[in-house]
Protein backbone atom coordinates (compact mmCIF):
# COMPACT_ATOMS: atom_id res chain seq x y z
CA UNK A 1 0.00 0.00 0.00
CA UNK A 2 1.25 3.52 -0.85
CA UNK A 3 0.25 7.07 -0.54
CA UNK A 4 -0.56 9.49 -3.96
CA UNK A 5 1.19 12.23 -2.28
CA UNK A 6 1.33 15.74 -3.05
CA UNK A 7 4.78 16.24 -5.38
CA UNK A 8 6.94 19.70 -4.69
CA UNK A 9 5.55 21.84 -7.49
CA UNK A 10 8.62 24.36 -7.65
CA UNK A 11 9.67 27.80 -5.76
CA UNK A 12 7.14 29.60 -4.45
CA UNK A 13 4.27 27.14 -4.73
CA UNK A 14 3.00 25.57 -1.22
CA UNK A 15 -0.68 24.14 -2.00
CA UNK A 16 -3.33 23.74 -4.79
CA UNK A 17 -6.61 22.45 -5.56
CA UNK A 18 -7.58 19.40 -6.65
CA UNK A 19 -9.04 20.08 -10.24
CA UNK A 20 -10.15 16.69 -11.74
CA UNK A 21 -9.62 12.75 -10.58
CA UNK A 22 -9.18 11.24 -13.56
CA UNK A 23 -9.35 7.66 -11.87
CA UNK A 24 -12.30 6.27 -9.56
CA UNK A 25 -11.51 3.69 -6.34
CA UNK A 26 -10.95 0.13 -7.58
CA UNK A 27 -9.29 1.32 -10.77
CA UNK A 28 -6.18 -0.40 -11.84
CA UNK A 29 -3.56 1.39 -12.61
CA UNK A 30 0.28 1.11 -14.03
CA UNK A 31 3.28 3.05 -13.23
CA UNK A 32 3.42 6.53 -15.04
CA UNK A 33 -0.38 6.75 -15.45
CA UNK A 34 -1.98 10.10 -14.61
CA UNK A 35 -4.35 10.05 -11.36
CA UNK A 36 -5.48 13.69 -10.76
CA UNK A 37 -4.73 17.27 -12.07
CA UNK A 38 -3.82 19.65 -9.37
CA UNK A 39 -4.84 23.55 -10.26
CA UNK A 40 -1.69 25.57 -8.71
CA UNK A 41 -1.40 29.43 -8.51
CA UNK A 42 0.29 29.47 -11.82
CA UNK A 43 -0.15 26.62 -13.88
CA UNK A 44 -2.01 23.00 -13.64
CA UNK A 45 -0.05 19.97 -12.93
CA UNK A 46 -0.52 16.64 -13.23
CA UNK A 47 0.16 13.90 -10.82
CA UNK A 48 1.11 10.15 -11.87
CA UNK A 49 1.11 6.80 -10.22
CA UNK A 50 4.64 5.86 -8.79
CA UNK A 51 3.71 2.43 -8.94
CA UNK A 52 1.31 -0.06 -10.43
CA UNK A 53 -1.92 -1.35 -8.81
CA UNK A 54 -5.38 -0.61 -7.71
CA UNK A 55 -6.33 2.50 -6.71
CA UNK A 56 -8.07 1.22 -3.38
CA UNK A 57 -8.74 4.88 -1.61
CA UNK A 58 -9.16 8.56 -2.55
CA UNK A 59 -8.64 10.77 0.53
CA UNK A 60 -9.63 14.44 -0.81
CA UNK A 61 -11.84 15.58 -3.77
CA UNK A 62 -12.34 18.08 -6.35
CA UNK A 63 -12.44 21.17 -5.15
CA UNK A 64 -10.38 20.55 -2.19
CA UNK A 65 -6.80 21.95 -1.09
CA UNK A 66 -4.18 20.48 -1.16
CA UNK A 67 -0.09 20.96 0.61
CA UNK A 68 3.04 19.38 -0.49
CA UNK A 69 4.06 16.45 0.77
CA UNK A 70 -0.14 15.57 1.85
CA UNK A 71 -1.87 11.76 1.13
CA UNK A 72 -4.69 12.76 -1.43
CA UNK A 73 -5.36 8.79 -1.82
CA UNK A 74 -4.37 5.64 -1.71
CA UNK A 75 -2.32 2.57 -4.23
CA UNK A 76 -2.91 -1.01 -2.84
CA UNK A 77 -0.88 -3.99 -5.12
CA UNK A 78 -3.16 -6.92 -6.79
CA UNK A 79 -5.81 -6.33 -9.85
CA UNK A 80 -9.72 -4.75 -9.32
CA UNK A 81 -10.74 -7.96 -9.30
CA UNK A 82 -8.75 -8.77 -6.12
CA UNK A 83 -9.76 -5.92 -4.34
CA UNK A 84 -13.48 -6.19 -5.10
CA UNK A 85 -13.33 -10.04 -3.56
CA UNK A 86 -11.33 -8.44 -0.75
CA UNK A 87 -13.76 -5.86 -0.20
CA UNK A 88 -16.82 -8.51 -0.59
CA UNK A 89 -15.50 -10.23 2.27
CA UNK A 90 -15.01 -7.97 4.92
CA UNK A 91 -18.71 -7.02 3.83
CA UNK A 92 -19.60 -10.72 4.74
CA UNK A 93 -17.62 -10.97 7.78
CA UNK A 94 -19.42 -12.41 11.07
CA UNK A 95 -20.85 -8.88 13.07
CA UNK A 96 -18.08 -8.47 16.12
CA UNK A 97 -19.39 -9.19 19.54
CA UNK A 98 -21.66 -6.67 21.59
CA UNK A 99 -19.51 -4.86 24.92
CA UNK A 100 -22.01 -7.08 27.10
CA UNK A 101 -20.39 -10.44 25.65
CA UNK A 102 -16.80 -9.09 24.65
CA UNK A 103 -13.77 -10.43 26.09
CA UNK A 104 -13.14 -6.70 26.71
CA UNK A 105 -15.85 -6.64 29.44
CA UNK A 106 -14.85 -7.93 32.97
CA UNK A 107 -17.48 -9.11 36.18
CA UNK A 108 -17.56 -6.07 38.83
CA UNK A 109 -20.01 -6.69 41.46
CA UNK A 110 -22.24 -8.71 39.00
CA UNK A 111 -22.24 -6.30 36.46
CA UNK A 112 -20.47 -6.32 33.22
CA UNK A 113 -17.95 -2.94 32.97
CA UNK A 114 -16.69 -2.49 29.71
CA UNK A 115 -13.15 -1.39 29.64
CA UNK A 116 -12.46 1.84 28.11
CA UNK A 117 -11.41 1.94 24.05
CA UNK A 118 -7.56 2.93 23.25
CA UNK A 119 -7.53 6.34 22.73
CA UNK A 120 -7.25 7.35 18.53
CA UNK A 121 -4.02 8.36 17.48
CA UNK A 122 -3.51 11.51 17.75
CA UNK A 123 -2.20 13.67 14.46
CA UNK A 124 -3.30 17.37 15.33
CA UNK A 125 -2.09 19.14 18.12
CA UNK A 126 -2.92 16.60 21.31
CA UNK A 127 -6.72 17.02 21.06
CA UNK A 128 -6.95 13.40 19.95
CA UNK A 129 -8.44 13.99 16.20
CA UNK A 130 -6.57 12.82 13.57
CA UNK A 131 -6.45 15.47 10.63
CA UNK A 132 -4.51 16.65 7.63
CA UNK A 133 -2.06 19.11 7.97
CA UNK A 134 -4.22 21.66 5.96
CA UNK A 135 -7.08 21.03 8.40
CA UNK A 136 -4.73 21.54 11.23
CA UNK A 137 -3.67 24.91 9.85
CA UNK A 138 -6.96 26.01 9.04
CA UNK A 139 -8.26 25.00 12.38
CA UNK A 140 -5.42 27.06 14.42
CA UNK A 141 -6.44 30.17 11.56
CA UNK A 142 -9.47 30.25 12.65
CA UNK A 143 -9.75 29.32 16.60
CA UNK A 144 -11.70 25.87 15.93
CA UNK A 145 -10.97 22.88 18.33
CA UNK A 146 -10.72 20.45 16.14
CA UNK A 147 -12.32 17.89 18.42
CA UNK A 148 -15.99 19.96 17.58
CA UNK A 149 -15.62 19.43 14.01
CA UNK A 150 -17.31 16.31 12.42
CA UNK A 151 -15.75 14.87 9.57
CA UNK A 152 -17.42 13.09 6.66
CA UNK A 153 -14.24 10.48 6.48
CA UNK A 154 -15.20 6.88 7.57
CA UNK A 155 -12.18 6.75 8.85
CA UNK A 156 -13.04 9.62 11.11
CA UNK A 157 -9.78 11.93 9.42
CA UNK A 158 -10.86 15.51 9.48
CA UNK A 159 -10.07 17.59 6.44
CA UNK A 160 -9.61 20.87 5.06
CA UNK A 161 -13.30 21.38 3.83
CA UNK A 162 -14.58 19.87 7.09
CA UNK A 163 -12.84 22.52 8.93
CA UNK A 164 -14.46 24.99 6.73
CA UNK A 165 -17.95 23.35 6.71
CA UNK A 166 -18.02 23.63 10.45
CA UNK A 167 -16.81 26.98 10.35
CA UNK A 168 -20.01 28.16 8.03
CA UNK A 169 -21.95 26.32 10.41
CA UNK A 170 -21.33 27.77 13.68
CA UNK A 171 -21.07 31.25 11.26
CA UNK A 172 -25.25 30.07 10.21
CA UNK A 173 -26.33 28.99 13.98
CA UNK A 174 -24.80 32.43 15.36
CA UNK A 175 -26.33 34.52 12.53
CA UNK A 176 -29.93 32.77 13.62
CA UNK A 177 -29.94 33.63 16.62
CA UNK A 178 -31.12 37.81 16.70
CA UNK A 179 -29.41 39.84 19.60
CA UNK A 180 -31.62 41.31 22.14
CA UNK A 181 -32.84 44.91 20.84
CA UNK A 182 -31.30 47.78 22.57
CA UNK A 183 -33.71 49.40 25.40
CA UNK A 184 -36.68 51.75 22.85
CA UNK A 185 -35.14 50.73 19.54
CA UNK A 186 -36.86 48.65 17.07
CA UNK A 187 -34.90 46.05 15.11
CA UNK A 188 -35.03 46.95 11.28
CA UNK A 189 -33.61 43.87 9.51
CA UNK A 190 -30.33 44.28 7.33
CA UNK A 191 -30.48 44.35 3.37
CA UNK A 192 -27.17 42.62 3.64
CA UNK A 193 -28.65 39.32 5.28
CA UNK A 194 -31.56 38.69 3.08
CA UNK A 195 -31.40 36.43 0.29
CA UNK A 196 -31.74 37.17 -3.39
CA UNK A 197 -34.76 37.65 -4.57
CA UNK A 198 -34.17 37.00 -8.39
CA UNK A 199 -32.24 34.18 -10.07
CA UNK A 200 -28.54 34.52 -9.48
CA UNK A 201 -25.66 31.96 -10.12
CA UNK A 202 -22.67 31.17 -7.65
CA UNK A 203 -19.63 30.14 -8.90
CA UNK A 204 -16.55 29.06 -6.55
CA UNK A 205 -13.25 31.19 -7.58
CA UNK A 206 -10.67 29.06 -9.30
CA UNK A 207 -7.04 29.11 -7.41
CA UNK A 208 -5.63 30.84 -10.29
CA UNK A 209 -8.47 33.82 -10.58
CA UNK A 210 -8.35 34.30 -6.74
CA UNK A 211 -4.13 34.60 -7.05
CA UNK A 212 -4.63 37.13 -9.91
CA UNK A 213 -7.09 38.87 -7.52
CA UNK A 214 -4.60 38.71 -4.49
CA UNK A 215 -1.51 39.87 -6.78
CA UNK A 216 -3.30 43.16 -8.31
CA UNK A 217 -4.62 43.77 -4.81
CA UNK A 218 -1.16 43.25 -3.61
CA UNK A 219 0.47 45.38 -6.22
CA UNK A 220 -1.98 48.37 -5.81
CA UNK A 221 -1.15 48.60 -2.17
CA UNK A 222 2.55 48.46 -1.94
CA UNK A 223 3.89 50.05 -5.05
CA UNK A 224 3.64 53.81 -5.47
CA UNK A 225 2.14 53.15 -9.01
CA UNK A 226 1.65 56.52 -11.79
CA UNK A 227 0.89 55.62 -15.42
CA UNK A 228 2.19 58.09 -18.42
CA UNK A 229 0.44 58.01 -21.65
CA UNK A 230 1.53 58.83 -25.35
CA UNK A 231 0.07 58.15 -28.85
CA UNK A 232 2.62 56.38 -31.37
CA UNK A 233 1.45 56.97 -35.29
CA UNK A 234 1.91 53.46 -36.69
CA UNK A 235 1.86 54.33 -40.13
CA UNK A 236 5.37 53.68 -40.66
CA UNK A 237 5.24 49.79 -39.17
CA UNK A 238 1.52 48.97 -40.80
CA UNK A 239 3.99 49.92 -44.25
CA UNK A 240 6.65 47.81 -43.62
CA UNK A 241 4.43 44.74 -42.36
CA UNK A 242 2.22 45.44 -45.53
CA UNK A 243 5.28 45.17 -47.76
CA UNK A 244 7.59 42.40 -46.18
CA UNK A 245 4.63 40.08 -44.60
CA UNK A 246 4.74 37.60 -47.19
CA UNK A 247 8.27 37.11 -47.56
CA UNK A 248 8.89 37.03 -43.97
CA UNK A 249 5.91 34.34 -44.02
CA UNK A 250 7.72 32.65 -46.62
CA UNK A 251 10.88 32.70 -44.75
CA UNK A 252 10.24 31.98 -41.02
CA UNK A 253 7.26 30.15 -41.26
CA UNK A 254 5.67 32.65 -39.06
CA UNK A 255 3.31 35.99 -39.31
CA UNK A 256 5.23 39.52 -38.75
CA UNK A 257 3.04 40.80 -35.81
CA UNK A 258 3.17 43.94 -33.99
CA UNK A 259 4.57 42.71 -30.83
CA UNK A 260 8.23 42.30 -31.99
CA UNK A 261 8.05 45.56 -32.81
CA UNK A 262 7.13 46.56 -29.23
CA UNK A 263 9.41 44.23 -27.72
CA UNK A 264 12.21 45.38 -30.01
CA UNK A 265 11.30 48.84 -28.93
CA UNK A 266 10.83 48.20 -25.09
CA UNK A 267 14.19 46.63 -24.97
CA UNK A 268 15.67 49.71 -27.07
CA UNK A 269 14.26 51.52 -24.18
CA UNK A 270 14.95 49.74 -21.32
CA UNK A 271 19.15 50.09 -22.18
CA UNK A 272 18.89 53.86 -22.09
CA UNK A 273 16.73 53.73 -19.10
CA UNK A 274 18.12 50.86 -16.57
CA UNK A 275 16.18 51.65 -13.83
CA UNK A 276 12.89 50.44 -15.72
CA UNK A 277 14.24 46.98 -15.67
CA UNK A 278 14.94 46.98 -12.02
CA UNK A 279 13.22 45.82 -9.18
CA UNK A 280 13.27 46.78 -5.50
CA UNK A 281 14.43 43.89 -3.02
CA UNK A 282 14.12 45.25 1.03
CA UNK A 283 16.30 48.82 0.77
CA UNK A 284 18.22 47.53 -2.54
CA UNK A 285 17.58 47.92 -6.16
CA UNK A 286 18.22 45.39 -8.01
CA UNK A 287 19.34 46.61 -11.56
CA UNK A 288 19.00 43.39 -14.24
CA UNK A 289 21.43 43.49 -16.98
CA UNK A 290 18.78 41.00 -19.34
CA UNK A 291 16.51 41.47 -20.70
CA UNK A 292 13.40 38.82 -19.91
CA UNK A 293 10.02 40.34 -21.19
CA UNK A 294 6.69 38.86 -20.27
CA UNK A 295 3.74 38.84 -22.90
CA UNK A 296 0.31 39.05 -21.00
CA UNK A 297 -2.32 36.59 -22.60
CA UNK A 298 -5.88 35.78 -21.84
CA UNK A 299 -5.68 32.04 -21.40
CA UNK A 300 -9.27 30.42 -20.28
CA UNK A 301 -8.46 30.68 -16.52
CA UNK A 302 -7.41 34.35 -16.76
CA UNK A 303 -4.58 36.54 -17.64
CA UNK A 304 -1.25 34.74 -17.47
CA UNK A 305 2.24 36.27 -18.41
CA UNK A 306 5.22 33.79 -19.81
CA UNK A 307 8.40 35.28 -20.64
CA UNK A 308 10.73 35.60 -24.04
CA UNK A 309 13.84 35.29 -22.42
CA UNK A 310 16.94 37.16 -23.22
CA UNK A 311 14.60 38.95 -25.85
CA UNK A 312 17.38 41.72 -26.33
CA UNK A 313 19.11 38.76 -28.57
CA UNK A 314 16.38 37.64 -30.82
CA UNK A 315 15.85 38.36 -34.11
CA UNK A 316 12.03 39.19 -35.37
CA UNK A 317 11.07 35.90 -36.16
CA UNK A 318 12.43 34.16 -32.78
CA UNK A 319 10.28 36.76 -31.15
CA UNK A 320 7.32 35.99 -33.04
CA UNK A 321 8.14 32.14 -33.09
CA UNK A 322 8.53 32.57 -29.34
CA UNK A 323 5.45 34.74 -28.83
CA UNK A 324 3.08 32.43 -30.69
CA UNK A 325 4.54 29.13 -28.69
CA UNK A 326 4.16 30.74 -25.34
CA UNK A 327 0.34 31.94 -26.51
CA UNK A 328 -0.63 28.24 -28.13
CA UNK A 329 1.02 26.92 -24.48
CA UNK A 330 -1.04 29.41 -22.75
CA UNK A 331 -4.63 28.90 -24.05
CA UNK A 332 -4.01 24.90 -23.87
CA UNK A 333 -3.06 25.04 -20.47
CA UNK A 334 0.14 23.56 -20.73
CA UNK A 335 2.92 25.88 -19.57
CA UNK A 336 5.69 24.87 -17.12
CA UNK A 337 6.59 27.20 -14.16
CA UNK A 338 9.45 27.80 -16.52
CA UNK A 339 7.62 30.18 -18.90
CA UNK A 340 6.07 32.08 -16.26
CA UNK A 341 8.96 32.39 -13.35
CA UNK A 342 11.50 35.58 -13.88
CA UNK A 343 10.45 38.33 -15.90
CA UNK A 344 11.88 41.89 -15.71
CA UNK A 345 9.39 43.93 -17.56
CA UNK A 346 5.86 43.27 -19.23
CA UNK A 347 4.03 43.91 -21.96
CA UNK A 348 -0.06 43.68 -22.46
CA UNK A 349 -2.01 44.33 -25.43
CA UNK A 350 -5.91 45.28 -24.45
CA UNK A 351 -5.89 46.46 -28.12
CA UNK A 352 -7.04 42.64 -29.80
CA UNK A 353 -10.19 43.00 -27.49
CA UNK A 354 -11.13 47.06 -28.40
CA UNK A 355 -9.45 48.73 -25.70
CA UNK A 356 -8.43 52.75 -26.63
CA UNK A 357 -6.85 53.37 -23.57
CA UNK A 358 -6.27 51.75 -20.18
CA UNK A 359 -3.96 51.83 -17.02
CA UNK A 360 -2.12 48.61 -16.73
CA UNK A 361 -1.31 47.27 -13.12
CA UNK A 362 2.52 46.37 -12.38
CA UNK A 363 3.05 42.85 -12.39
CA UNK A 364 5.34 42.58 -9.54
CA UNK A 365 8.03 42.68 -8.24
CA UNK A 366 8.49 44.63 -11.52
CA UNK A 367 8.19 48.26 -11.70
CA UNK A 368 7.66 48.55 -15.21
CA UNK A 369 4.73 47.95 -17.23
CA UNK A 370 3.47 48.77 -21.26
CA UNK A 371 0.08 48.34 -22.25
CA UNK A 372 -0.84 48.60 -26.30
CA UNK A 373 -4.45 49.67 -27.41
CA UNK A 374 -6.74 49.44 -30.56
CA UNK A 375 -5.32 51.02 -33.52
CA UNK A 376 -7.45 53.81 -34.21
CA UNK A 377 -7.63 56.04 -37.63
CA UNK A 378 -7.64 59.88 -36.42
CA UNK A 379 -7.21 62.96 -37.55
CA UNK A 380 -3.28 64.26 -36.97
CA UNK A 381 -1.70 67.85 -37.89
CA UNK A 382 0.71 67.40 -40.05
CA UNK A 383 1.89 71.09 -40.20
CA UNK A 384 0.21 73.91 -39.63
CA UNK A 385 -1.89 73.92 -42.81
CA UNK A 386 -1.90 69.91 -43.41
CA UNK A 387 -4.10 67.60 -41.41
CA UNK A 388 -4.42 63.45 -42.20
CA UNK A 389 -5.90 60.38 -40.91
CA UNK A 390 -3.30 58.15 -39.59
CA UNK A 391 -3.68 55.30 -37.61
CA UNK A 392 -2.83 55.98 -34.13
CA UNK A 393 -2.04 54.03 -31.28
CA UNK A 394 -1.97 55.29 -26.94
CA UNK A 395 0.59 53.52 -25.17
CA UNK A 396 0.48 53.81 -21.61
CA UNK A 397 3.47 53.61 -19.18
CA UNK A 398 2.49 52.31 -15.28
CA UNK A 399 5.62 52.40 -13.08
CA UNK A 400 6.95 52.36 -9.29
CA UNK A 401 7.41 56.13 -8.37
CA UNK A 402 9.60 54.88 -5.84
CA UNK A 403 12.50 54.16 -7.82
CA UNK A 404 11.37 55.42 -11.39
CA UNK A 405 11.16 59.76 -11.56
CA UNK A 406 8.22 61.14 -13.56
CA UNK A 407 10.52 62.53 -16.08
CA UNK A 408 12.67 59.53 -16.55
CA UNK A 409 8.80 57.21 -17.22
CA UNK A 410 8.00 59.92 -19.63
CA UNK A 411 11.48 59.98 -21.41
CA UNK A 412 11.24 56.08 -21.48
CA UNK A 413 7.81 56.28 -23.30
CA UNK A 414 8.85 59.23 -25.73
CA UNK A 415 11.81 56.67 -26.27
CA UNK A 416 9.38 53.61 -27.21
CA UNK A 417 7.13 55.74 -29.36
CA UNK A 418 10.28 56.96 -31.15
CA UNK A 419 11.64 53.34 -32.01
CA UNK A 420 8.17 52.31 -32.92
CA UNK A 421 7.77 55.32 -35.52
CA UNK A 422 11.09 54.87 -37.10
CA UNK A 423 11.09 50.81 -37.42
CA UNK A 424 14.65 51.02 -39.13
CA UNK A 425 15.95 51.73 -36.15
CA UNK A 426 14.87 48.90 -34.17
CA UNK A 427 17.98 47.15 -36.46
CA UNK A 428 20.20 49.58 -34.25
CA UNK A 429 19.14 48.56 -30.95
CA UNK A 430 20.95 45.18 -30.88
Amino acid sequence: MSDIIVPAMGESITEGTISKWLVKEGDSVGQGDVLLELETDKVNLEISAEEAGVVQKILRQEGDTVVIGEAVGLIGSGSAEATGAGEAAATQAPEAPSAATSPASVESGGKAVEKPAPPIPSNSDGNGQTASPSARKLARERGINLEQVQGKDPLGRVFQEDVKTHNSAEASRTASVPSPPAAGKSVTPSPAHTEYSKPVERQRMSRRRATIAKRLVEAQQTAAMLTTFNEVDMTAILDVRKRRKDKFKEKHDVGLGFMSFFTKAVVGALKRFPMVNAEINGDDIVLKKYYDIGIAVSAKEGLVVPVVRDADRLGFAEIEKSIADLASKARSNSLSLADLQGGTFTITNGGIFGSLLSTPILNTPQVGILGMHKIQLRPIAIDEERMENRPMMYIALSYDHRIIDGSEAVRFLVTVKELLEDPESLLLEG
